[in-house]
């Protein structure tokens, strides 16, 4: 159902095929382009806070789509919104030195131009391969590292895998030693580099169940059913649940973002967060050798969370009473396509949610606790990751990432070790390597002027306060500014972070806050001043915060692919802004750092990465008491 159905469509709502194909239209028309353009993204231009709030009083609010427009060849983006009402052009920068995530057609443009180009096929013909057929190649972002040739190009870097027959992936024999450079606008292999003969791995690391049975017999169904249907209702992109309100939708780089989050107490929505999402990720790797120390990937910024998502299946990504939304999208040419299923919002039973049994009166009073999920899945070449956002009944949100697929290798003939790399088969290895994601959460907390405290636990020291030694206490201190907010995660303090208002109280006079709880995150490992340190300064840090600011809205800058560096959260924070007094978003580094071990072959069981939004008196008392108990009888039976 559309927000149009109640009479006004909501600034927020989702895109429209109309609304896309009007925007492409007027830039095609406006005389300042050939017709041969590549639109590398095209997404709602999302109003500013001050014109949501007009619009809730009321008011009109217009309706602009934000183009990423790629002219040419050459290194260079138009960045141009238009109104879509009005069919006005009212943004128009012509961006020069900088490159749109890599296209997928042009991606497919040099793996065509490889495919014949003569050093190639002689370089395969030395490992005994002239079936070109089969042999995969994969582009991959090459980074920055100062390359001559590589300077007004968008380019990438191919690594080669031999497949057997099409049925099986090519990760398991990596044809190693082989790369080339490839200009993917232009479709022009720039070099071939031979490092030398390495055997390839034997096995050919199936996963299908075909390859690896008998399966099990004994494994039984597991049903999940809600016959008086679920406990949501979802009114366009607008989600309402147990309290809580959201709007969800994807963006083509940050994928999965929510939006205008809150949660209703005493008969009224009290805001949380204004929007939250995965601004970017990097996946660095920790073998220096000329083979794979130029590999990394921003897999946000170079490729796409949403460009990238999946449809998702009932029973397979999603198991119960399924509500999904489906995504309009704009191709590479500026036509709408729909991408089915691509969110899935259900519930989950998760547990007790609270639970006492009086020892004296013998009564036993429990709650269920049951959580919203909204979740999606990106799938960025051999790596998937899954996008769950929680909501819980006691006002707690949680984002977990979910890192599954297959594992980067690299041929290691028997015999041979790396201290870079961890044998996960015979003649195949995988490098050390990271994941790092960087959360952008503009909080909204009761109002848009927040405050941001860390807090520690410390012990207390002997002494009169502390006669017995025991003694503890939590230390807040307010981060005033940029350069006082870049923080690290110290599990030793029990360390976390409040976000406050200090103009909305609680019944004890305090401010109403939330807190970020972070997992065991790692930060990044890389020397600061290597190519990747300058480009993902972002994952030094654990936690950043800035003054709200719509245009800063990737921490590693708008256009990362083949960045020098120094962009984003590292240029916007040195000029050392005040946090108080302002409204603010907090960025919040968090990851793993994945060591492979045999067990992640052929593909890897999920491993989970994330953190945890809590009330710190945001409410005056648990706010589920309300849930009312279980149908079933909870009362201790006497023996």
């Amino acid at each position: 159902m559309s927000e149009t159905a109640a009479g006004r469509r909501h600034p927020l709502e989702l895109l429209t095929a109309g609304e896309i194909c009007a925007a492409v239209n007027v830039v095609k028309s406006s005389g300042r382009v050939a017709d041969a353009i590549l639109f590398a993204a095209v997404t709602l231009d999302e109003p500013i806070k001050a014109e949501l709030a007009g619009f809730a009083e009321g008011g009109e609010t217009p309706r602009r789509l934000r183009l990423s427009i790629v002219p040419g060849p050459e290194a260079r983006l138009i960045d141009a919104v238009v109104d879509v009402g009005s069919g006005a052009v009212v943004a128009w920068n012509d961006l020069d030195d900088v490159r749109p995530a890599l296209l997928l057609d042009e991606s497919f443009n040099a793996i065509i131009a490889l495919h014949d180009h003569p050093d190639w096929v002689v370089a395969l013909a030395k490992r005994g391969i002239t079936d070109l057929t089969k042999v995969q190649i994969d582009p991959w972002p090459t980074g920055d590292f100062g390359v001559p040739a590589e300077a007004g190009r968008r380019v990438v870097r191919c690594i080669p895998y031999y497949r057997e027959h099409p049925g099986v992936h090519g990760y398991a024999r990596p044809i190693e030693g082989l790369l080339a450079r490839v200009d993917m606008a232009r479709g022009e292999v720039l070099d071939v580099s031979d490092h030398g003969v390495v055997p390839q791995p034997p096995e050919l690391g199936s996963y299908y169940p075909e390859d690896n049975g008998p399966l099990r017999p004994d494994l039984k169904p597991l049903r999940i059913t809600q016959p008086e249907g679920p406990s949501c209702t979802v009114i366009g992109n607008l989600v309402s649940w147990q309290r809580w309100s959201l709007r969800v939708s994807l963006d083509p780089h940050e994928g999965l973002v929510l939006h205008t989050v809150g949660y209703e107490d005493g008969g009224a929505i009290r805001s949380i967060l204004h929007r939250a999402s995965i601004s970017e990720m990097v996946v660095p790797y920790g073998d220096p050798g000329p083979l794979h120390g130029w590999k990394n990937t921003f897999d946000a910024g170079e490729w796409g969370l949403g460009r990238m998502a999946n449809s998702l299946a009932l029973g397979c990504d999603c198991l119960g009473e399924i509500y999904y939304f489906d995504a309009i999208t704009a191709d590479e040419r500026g036509e709408p396509v729909t991408v089915p299923n691509v969110i899935c919002l259900h519930e989950e039973d998760y547990g007790i949610l609270w639970k006492h049994q009086d020892m004296n009166s013998g009564r036993t009073e429990v709650r269920r606790s049951r959580r919203l999920v909204v979740s999606s899945i990106a799938t960025i070449g051999n790596y998937e990751y899954g996008f769950y956002w929680y909501f819980y009944l006691d006002g707690t949100i949680q984002l977990e990432v979910k890192l599954t697929g297959i594992m980067s290798t690299q041929a290691l003939p028997d015999g041979e070790e790396s201290p870079f790399a961890r044998r996960i088969a015979p003649g195949l290895a995988a490098p050390l390597h990271q994941h790092l994601f960087c959360a952008r959460l503009d909080f909204d907390v009761d109002g848009p002027v927040n405050e941001v405290y860390e807090v520690d636990v410390e012990p207390v020291g002997l002494g009169d306060a502390n006669p017995w030694g025991n003694g503890f206490t939590a230390r807040s201190t307010r981060l005033d500014s940029e350069s006082q907010a870049r923080r690290r995660v110290d599990a030793s303090r029990s360390r976390t972070w409040k976000v406050s208002n200090p103009t909305s109280r609680n019944r004890f006079g305090e401010p109403v806050a939330y807190k970020l709880v972070p997992g065991a995150t790692p930060t990044l490992l890389a020397h600061p001043d290597s190519s990747i340190g300058r480009r993902a300064g972002f994952a030094t840090e654990n936690l950043w915060v800035t003054p709200q600011r719509p245009d800063e809205r990737r921490a590693a800058g708008e256009h990362p692919n083949q960045h020098p560096g120094g962009d984003g959260l590292v240029r916007w924070t040195a000029a050392d802004r005040s946090l108080v007094d302002t409204g603010i978003v907090v960025w919040h580094t968090f990851g793993v750092t994945h060591v492979p071990r045999p067990e992640d072959w052929p593909v890897m069981p999920v491993e989970y990465t994330g953190f945890l939004l809590a009330p710190v008196g945001f409410f005056d008392q648990n706010p589920p008491l309300d849930v009312p108990p279980p149908p079933a009888d909870c009362h201790p039976k006497p023996v």
